[in-house]
């Protein structure tokens, strides 16, 4: 099979190059959490499995934004909307900072997520509007290099900021960027979408506006296959995620070291993704999710041998690879399921994965916090057979639907 052409789009480096910085921000404000919750906990007095409140919190609103900012951006646009929620972002951010009480912080953290939901889903259905489907799984695993590069740049960057300076700095700095970024996109135009109107959203708006849309997406068989592995997928990978850095520092290690070795996963999904953005075309949807079925299911292994920052590492690299293989697959297929309901299509995908994976942080919290790593990451394992082949079993059939 041979590659589809590359279609130009009017702008389409200088846009995506945007979108990828969105994509960045929103991802270093999310995964510099996981190195941070054992000096939280400790700056605080409180037990891990409170602390870890701070990173479910964030999750859970991060998920359940996803719906509420996709309704909005029909309504006033998807930059406008990143740009609104950018405003939101920083004020978290400050008020993290300032957060005198684990509560407080836990509140800003919350508000934090429930803005920064808003970028990742906006980007994306900026690009379904934008790019051809024949093409658009390129500009998607871009956009997941940034995401990659974000989390590499938070779980190596917040543990060394950590020890340098303290917790409070990374939230800081992440508040900053928000607000560079919210200038910055005053030069990215609203997409055009392509294609005809779409007949699930009418122009008298109300509750029809808002309900059709969930309707015709929920009303889909497949949609409701794509929802749910994003809500398995979020509490194996995300939610477990959060915990490989705690593992380690668990044994000894500095936040510095335990956020370098978990920052494995955003060089894996940083090198997969070129890897994946090579490979479409050439191999089906099926075999890309299948090979980050593998990856997944690789990753848990290595630290039930043991806890060491090599086999985080190594941990941490193969999550990336299945990001870069089976996620984008999935987020892609999101764009695509239901083309007239896409931009409720592509939140409800992400409240699901952040559904999840607030589930899998808070269900881990319990074995985190009595050091039963092994049990957790044994679960993980188990979760992770079912969830590839069953990813790449649909993914098949989707492919040969008449």
């Amino acid at each position: 099979m041979s590659p589809p052409p590359e279609e130009p789009v009017p702008d389409g480096t200088r846009r995506l190059r945007l979108l990828q910085l969105a994509a960045l921000t929103s991802t270093c404000d999310r995964f510099a959490i996981a190195p941070l919750l054992v000096p939280i906990a400790a700056s605080f007095g409180a037990p891990l499995a409170s602390a870890a409140g701070a990173a479910g919190g964030y999750f859970l609103a991060y998920g359940l934004m996803q719906v509420v900012w996709g309704l909005l951006s029909d309504r006033i646009g998807r930059v406008r909307v990143m740009r609104v929620a950018l405003v939101g972002a920083v004020l978290g951010g400050v008020a993290s900072v300032l957060a005198p009480t684990l509560p407080v912080l836990i509140a800003a953290r919350v508000v934090t997520g429930a803005c920064t939901a808003a970028l990742i889903p906006a980007a994306l259905v900026y690009v379904g509007d934008t790019w051809p489907a024949a093409v658009r799984q390129r500009p998607m695993s871009d956009l997941l290099a940034a995401t990659a590069l974000g989390t590499a740049v938070a779980t190596a960057g917040a543990g060394v900021l950590a020890d340098l300076v303290g917790w409070r700095a990374v939230f800081a700095t992440t508040a900053a960027a928000a607000a560079l970024l919210s200038v910055a996109l005053r030069a990215l135009p609203e997409p055009e979408p392509a294609g005809a109107p779409d007949p699930v959203r009418p122009d008298g708006g109300g509750w029809a506006s808002v309900l059709g849309p969930l309707g015709a997406v929920f009303g889909d068989g497949w949609a409701r296959v794509v929802l749910l592995l994003a809500f398995v997928e979020g509490a194996v990978v995300l939610g477990v995620l959060t915990y490989l850095a705690p593992a380690l520092q668990a044994g000894g290690s500095s936040a510095a070291l335990a956020g370098l070795a978990a920052g494995g996963y955003g060089v894996g999904a940083m090198g997969f993704s070129r890897v994946v953005r090579r490979l479409v075309g050439r191999r089906s949807p099926a075999a890309l999710a299948g090979t980050g079925g593998v990856f997944l299911t690789l990753a848990w292994v290595f630290p039930l041998v043991t806890v060491h920052p090599v086999t985080i590492a190594l941990a941490g690299l193969c999550l990336g690879g299945c990001w870069a293989f089976l996620h984008s697959t999935l987020q892609t297929w999101a764009t695509d399921v239901v083309p007239r309901a896409r931009a409720t299509a592509v939140a409800l995908f992400a409240t699901l994965l952040f559904l999840g994976s607030s589930a899998g942080t808070a269900l881990g919290a319990p074995l985190a916090d009595t050091g039963a790593f092994g049990t957790l990451f044994l679960v993980a394992l188990v979760v992770s057979v079912p969830l590839g082949a069953g990813a790449t079993w649909a993914r098949s059939r989707y492919a040969r639907r008449a």
